[in-house]
């Protein structure tokens, strides 16, 4: 019951929410500079969802070059791939969604959230072994 909640606020009421705003929006504002809005919200969250995806493959590859699995960039690299995804989706507010995913310090509520699902989800064991 709560995936369907979750998938119908997704397909359902999302849409309705973007629809209104950009109804309103173009409204006050007038369609050509709504639709310039849209795109270059559209456009500036792609460069920087690029910008921030080369950072992350970067910090990857340095960490796994150390030997240090990149558990947090990993995470990182998954919430910005969702920000691309969201980004690409036409709205104000699915883009204002996404632009905040972009950012590395607005990010880590969402980071934190996803890594205490995770855990509560799986239980990892720590087994030592000592030679």
């Amino acid at each position: 019951m709560r995936v369907f909640l979750v998938l119908l606020s997704l397909f359902v009421v999302v849409p309705v929410v973007e629809f209104t705003l950009l109804i309103e929006i173009g409204r006050r504002l007038g369609t050509v500079d709504t639709l310039i809005l849209v795109f270059g919200t559209g456009i500036l969250g792609a460069y920087l969802a690029r910008l921030e995806g080369f950072r992350l493959l970067r910090r990857i590859q340095g960490e796994m070059e150390s030997g240090v699995m990149p558990a947090e960039p990993l995470l990182d690299g998954l919430l910005v791939l969702a920000a691309g995804i969201v980004l690409i989706t036409p709205g104000l507010l699915t883009d204002i969604v996404g632009l905040l995913l972009l950012i590395p310090w607005t990010r880590y509520p969402v980071k934190a959230f996803v890594r205490s699902r995770v855990r509560n989800r799986f239980h990892v064991r720590h087994m030592r072994i000592s030679t």
